[in-house]
């Protein structure tokens, strides 16, 4: 069983990151994940010049750590199990400056003072990709390496046509499914999901105000309890046939010790939607 880790504690997830970093490649003592890591909390804190500090309460700093914990959780699983191509140091590298930049695009500039971030939901995808390549083609990366972070952050859109992105090799396509399946897991598997649904309908609500023609999704719900009551639909009928289908079944790789260990994100997943039907049933919801 993996080691609990409290995901509101950015620098908890940060050590067990760059833990799982070191121990893959322990020839490696390059500082990268520490790095990065510092990069992601200092744009979400408002330490970016251009941009404000994250005021989208769902899509915070803390869902970044859940997904950055369960895709470094996901790429030891691919690691242990010897996939081909086999998981490189940059590869990994590149896939963490992914996960942690996928959500910047809910951050606001600092003359944009109207509502928050949650604003740009229906857009956020391209913003974050945006926000990625200005912010680290000046530290250095190759054109290819944030090509590569902006492909793995566009597998995060919920209406992507993943056939349309154009890989660079089947590595980078992986990886993109990795991070797309720890995104969805991530958040799905914290114990306070359920507590959580509200804060999202209402960055839905405000979304859907804000949204161009064609956001259907976003105006689904009319209220909190209807996004609640209809979770396990969600679940059952989008997340589960998208991480068995076109991101490639790879959420089995989260079974800890590789081969056969339990899945725990599934384990935590169920649980939740299985305490989702009760209060349906029970209490029913507003």
């Amino acid at each position: 069983m993996s080691r609990a880790i409290d995901t509101r504690d950015a620098v908890a997830v940060e050590d067990e990151v760059h833990s799982i970093y070191a121990n893959l490649f322990p020839g490696t003592a390059s500082e990268f994940v520490r790095t990065a890591f510092g990069w992601a909390a200092r744009c979400f804190a408002g330490g970016h010049p251009d941009y404000l500090p994250i005021d989208a309460r769902y899509h915070d700093l803390e869902h970044t750590m859940q997904g950055a914990l369960c895709l470094a959780r996901l790429m030891r699983g691919l690691h242990a199990a010897h996939t081909a191509p086999a998981l490189t140091v940059r590869a990994f590298e590149l896939g963490i400056v992914a996960i942690l930049f996928h959500d910047t695009g809910y951050l606001k500039a600092r003359s944009d003072t109207e509502g928050t971030g949650a604003k740009y939901t229906a857009v956020h995808v391209g913003r974050s990709a945006a926000f990625a390549e200005s912010f680290l083609a000046p530290k250095g990366f190759k054109p290819a390496e944030v090509r590569a972070v902006q492909n793995m952050i566009n597998c995060t859109g919920i209406s992507t046509d993943l056939q349309a992105i154009e890989f660079q090799s089947e590595q980078e396509r992986t990886l993109g499914y990795a991070l797309g399946t720890s995104d969805l897991l991530g958040q799905m598997a914290a114990p306070d999901y359920i507590e959580k649904l509200p804060v999202l309908y209402q960055e839905f609500a405000e979304a859907a105000r804000n949204a161009p023609a064609g956001s259907t999704h976003l105006s689904a719900y009319r209220s909190a309890g209807e996004l609640m009551r209809n979770t396990p639909v969600f679940w059952e009928k989008y997340v589960l046939p998208k991480i068995n289908g076109d991101f490639q079944g790879l959420y089995t790789f989260l079974g800890h010790p590789q081969p056969d260990g339990p899945n725990e994100y599934l384990l935590r997943i169920e649980a939740n939607i299985a305490r989702l039907r009760q209060l349906a049933e029970t209490a029913g919801y507003a």
